[in-house]
């Protein structure tokens, strides 16, 4: 059992270890000396009682207590960083950091002139910006703010229900005048089609409303949303679109509308600590009147 409660510090040149392999690497990184870094470690292994690294001519090898140890360091990690973040924008101004995470095509292709005019209102105010299809964390302050797709259930999180957002079948008008039209779901199966690599929860969902979209038919498969999008702009074939971004290329026609059409649920999710925050509060405010403006759009 440990014999004392260890200091973030600790914790902190530990992960500079483990992520660096070397005492002379993390103290580069820390900005402190290789002795200091060394007793750092000395003292988290006396505290824990456990030997965290091997020490080897090639370096520190994190031993299997050090592996199991990352994760809750590097909750640690993030749980600080959000205090600073927080912090850094509790005075009544907009000023400070905020972390924003969003889907790839969201982050990418909707966020951006959202956030520069809000950049432009406060220009004390910096975004971290996390493209990422996986669900970002909140409660282990990840993220301060997240743009979803399903609505959270943990109690600590404040939600608040945007709209949705409509997807249907789209395709370039070229490919269309080289390959036809289809005239019908059966007439997919002459068609290249761009879709997922990977099934996810959003895929099984698609797959059962529309079972003959299956990984199979594609002729490019991808589990970017973003390069699936590029692909299906540069004419490769039919894939999935949100009609927002389909209304803003004149290139792009929808292909049977009549058959295919999907719709996502947008919720806007901050930490119920964060929610007061003058800096949280100015993005959560932003990104809810441009989101819901795109979605009307």
């Amino acid at each position: 059992m440990p014999t004392r409660e260890p200091s973030w510090a600790l914790y902190r040149t530990f992960l500079e270890v483990l992520r660096s392999g070397s005492l002379s690497a993390a103290a580069r990184g820390l900005g402190m000396t290789q002795p200091t870094v060394g007793r750092h470690i000395d003292a988290l292994e006396a505290d824990l009682q456990c030997d965290l690294f091997v020490r080897t001519q090639r370096g520190f090898s994190p031993t299997d207590a050090a592996k199991r140890l990352a994760p809750h360091a590097e909750a640690l990690e993030a749980s600080a960083a959000a205090l600073l973040r927080s912090m850094a924008g509790a005075e009544d101004t907009v000023t400070g950091t905020v972390r924003l995470t969003a889907s790839e095509i969201i982050a990418v292709e909707v966020l951006p002139p959202i956030l520069a005019a809000l950049s432009a209102r406060h220009p004390g105010l910096a975004i971290e910006l996390v493209p990422s299809n996986r669900v970002e964390d909140l409660l282990r302050r990840e993220a301060d703010i997240a743009v979803r797709m399903a609505r959270p259930t943990q109690a600590q999180l404040v939600a608040r229900r945007l709209g949705e957002i409509r997807l249907g079948l789209y395709a370039r008008g070229d490919y269309l005048a080289r390959r036809g039209r289809p005239a019908g779901i059966g007439a997919l199966a002459h068609h290249a089609l761009i879709g997922f690599d990977h099934e996810t929860e959003f895929t099984r969902e698609v797959g059962k409303a529309w079972p003959w979209l299956t990984q199979q038919r594609f002729t490019l498969r991808t589990d970017s949303d973003v390069a699936g999008l590029a692909a299906l702009r540069a004419g490769w074939g039919i894939g999935v679109c949100q009609h927002g971004l389909a209304r803003r290329d004149p290139n792009l026609v929808a292909v049977l509308p009549e058959v295919f059409g999907h719709a996502l649920d947008v919720w806007l999710v901050v930490h119920e600590n964060l929610r007061r925050s003058p800096a949280c509060r100015a993005v959560f405010d932003a990104l809810a009147e441009g989101l819901t403006r795109y979605m009307a759009g």
